[in-house]
């Protein structure tokens, strides 16, 4: 099964939200999209236009969607390719769909010549983690975060 990627378009705003927010369930069962995701998500996604948001397609059917995109070193006058978020629908998994999905996206990016490919794989997040090492990412830091609190 060969995998297409076309891209998201405007008018696809409420497909695309929809599967969003079930990806963001799955990650974390108490995400609850605020109003700003609601509002604010979809309209940065598709403004930014070195990010580029792929529906993965099996013939018609839709079987997911991927972001990424470049972006321009904080310091250096260098790319870095970015890999933001990879979703394949639940009753479309373990068939080779990621993998085709994350091969395609690569190769879009490395025509951007980045200095580096990079991506962040949630702890605890096994199979995106093999997927990603079995493809040559390696790990090269932890990111810690600090959650907003009251001072």
């Amino acid at each position: 099964m060969k995998v297409s990627m076309q891209p998201i378009g405007r008018s696809e705003r409420e497909e695309f939200i929809r599967m969003a927010e079930q990806h963001f369930r799955e990650l974390n069962s108490a995400f609850e999209p605020q109003e700003d995701w609601k509002s604010q998500y979809f309209e940065a996604v598709m403004s930014k236009p070195k990010i580029f948001a792929r529906w993965i397609s099996l013939g018609p059917q839709r079987t997911g969607f991927m972001l990424y995109g470049v972006e321009e070193h904080r310091f250096l006058p260098r790319l870095t390719g970015m890999i933001y978020e990879l979703y394949i629908l639940p009753e479309f998994r373990r068939k080779g769909l990621a993998r085709q999905a994350a091969v395609h996206a690569i190769h879009e990016l490395e025509a951007h010549s980045p200095s580096k490919i990079q991506l962040e794989v949630l702890q605890g997040n096994k199979g995106a983690g093999a997927l990603w090492k079995s493809l040559g990412f390696e790990t090269i830091s932890e990111r810690l975060v600090l959650k907003n609190r009251m001072i």
